[in-house]
């Protein structure tokens, strides 16, 4: 049965694991890898100070540089393995307005196609209402026809189609 945990070291071989199987240089929504740009993810010592800043992004009391804004990141499991990430941005600034919204996820590719995304995004959606929002933009690449279904399985509504500075985006809402 999968859950959603805090990131952990301890989950250290299983994320090197997941991170394997994506392309060279594929990105992963949600994982808070634009953190550590170039970092040596592969040494548990530099994972582990990763973990820990994938967790003070979450409290609202610590600065974050300019640009950044506070999102509080889990990562989908079942017992010891790593299968994915969903985090949820406490609140939008221009860029992730037009390209990145209030949530992204990802699955690793042997834990596809199993629903795991849409019950994370599901399990995620009334830590939004606790921070008071009233509704969350997510977006999708426009031909990611599986993360679309995604967010309208969640009650995502489409507000339009356009082009960002991260190529053509579907932007949904979600009322809560």
């Amino acid at each position: 049965m999968p859950e959603l945990v805090s990131p952990t070291a301890r989950l250290h071989a299983s994320w090197i694991a997941a991170r394997d199987e994506w392309s060279s240089g594929g990105y992963q929504p949600g994982t808070g890898l634009r953190l550590v740009p170039g970092a040596d993810l592969d040494d548990p010592v530099v994972f582990a100070a990763w973990v820990e800043r994938l967790k003070q992004q979450a409290d609202e009391s610590t600065d974050l540089k300019d640009g950044w804004v506070h999102a509080t990141q889990w990562w989908i499991v079942e017992g010891d393995t790593y299968l994915g990430a969903i985090d949820l941005r406490h609140r939008l600034n221009a860029y992730l307005l037009q390209c990145g919204g209030h949530i992204g996820y990802s699955v690793r590719p042997s834990a596809r196609r199993r629903g795991l995304a849409t019950w994370a995004l599901g399990a995620v959606l009334p830590e939004a209402r606790a921070l008071g929002l009233d509704r969350v933009l997510i977006t999708c690449d426009e031909d990611n026809v599986a993360s679309a279904r995604i967010i309208e399985r969640n009650g995502g509504v489409l507000e339009d189609v356009r082009d960002t500075d991260e190529g053509v985006k579907r932007r949904y809402w979600i009322t809560l």
